[in-house]
């Protein structure tokens, strides 16, 4: 089978602005909710299905975690200490938060008019609403980048 260039460089150009959701697996063992002793583990997840479906990169620290989409979350683990989280929307939402090792937190990220808004929210709250309504998406690879439009 052939693939004409063009072709080839748009199939390159949609794998590379995709988030995959991950095996059902790996997401029935994040809803667990297994915190690691020397790691913070952090939930950022968007439950609502906004229209239009805004696209928001979800950063923390300065890594690029993936593409968020509504119904979904991500699951990070990160070194205990203070977290600098930030979307690429319309425009620049940001959030810090100083976690410790041992600990989970949840963050709901809304997009609002285009700007990424987090909101941590109690752990009662961000398990019954992660449970309701997401899917695991897979963290991006050191190095994938968004597609810029």
């Amino acid at each position: 089978m052939r693939i004409t260039t063009g072709a080839g460089l748009l199939l390159l150009v949609a794998a590379c602005a995709s988030t995959p959701q991950a095996p059902q697996e790996q997401d029935r063992k994040a809803k667990a909710f297994e915190p690691r002793p020397d790691r913070s583990t952090i939930y950022v997840y968007r439950p609502e299905f906004q229209r239009p479906p805004d696209d928001s990169i979800l950063q923390i620290n300065g890594q690029l975690i993936g593409a968020t989409l509504p119904k979904a979350y991500f699951r990070v683990d990160v070194d205990p200490g203070s977290q600098h989280f930030s979307g690429i929307a319309g425009d620049y939402g940001t959030m810090r938060l100083e976690t410790r090792p041992g600990e989970i937190y949840f963050v709901r990220l809304d997009l609002i008019a285009g700007r990424s808004d987090f909101e941590l929210v109690d752990s009662a709250k961000g398990r019954r609403e992660l449970l309701a309504c997401c899917a695991l998406l897979e963290n991006w690879r050191p190095g994938q980048r968004p597609l810029l439009r």
